[in-house]
């Protein structure tokens, strides 16, 4: 009898030994084949957004790029205003020279004078 209990427990004992090495040998592919699994689950969903990504990437490079030439432009535009000034005070010359030179001929079709305004400095000479 005491054999029978003996075989009894070396079977149990034999029996969780297998199942529990079974479970050893069977885990890394079981958590391999969860690990694969999500893989096909999200990474279409992950390309997707990859490439939506640089889409948005390559149109903010381009937004980018005309909000600095947009940029430049004005600041170039207010750099001009002293040219501006400078032809303004030549036509001013301009009209006074013509309105003396209107006179000493005794003209009566004098142009009045425009209102005065400041004066603007000349342009600087410029040698290139």
């Amino acid at each position: 009898m005491e054999d029978q209990e003996m075989q009894l427990k070396v079977r149990r004992v034999s029996d969780k030994f297998t199942e529990s090495m079974y479970v050893l040998a069977n885990e890394p592919s079981v958590a391999l084949y969860r690990l694969q699994e999500h893989v096909r689950r999200s990474l279409p969903e992950l390309v997707q957004h990859k490439t939506d990504m640089q889409s948005w990437e390559e149109q903010s490079q381009g937004a980018i790029y005309s909000v600095e030439y947009a940029c430049s432009a004005v600041k170039s535009m207010t750099n001009s205003s002293l040219y501006f000034k400078s032809i303004d005070g030549l036509l001013r010359q301009a009209i006074n020279m013509k309105e003396k030179i209107s006179n000493s001929q005794g003209r009566s079709d004098v142009i009045p004078p425009p209102s005065p305004l400041v004066s603007a400095p000349h342009a600087p000479s410029t040698s290139s």
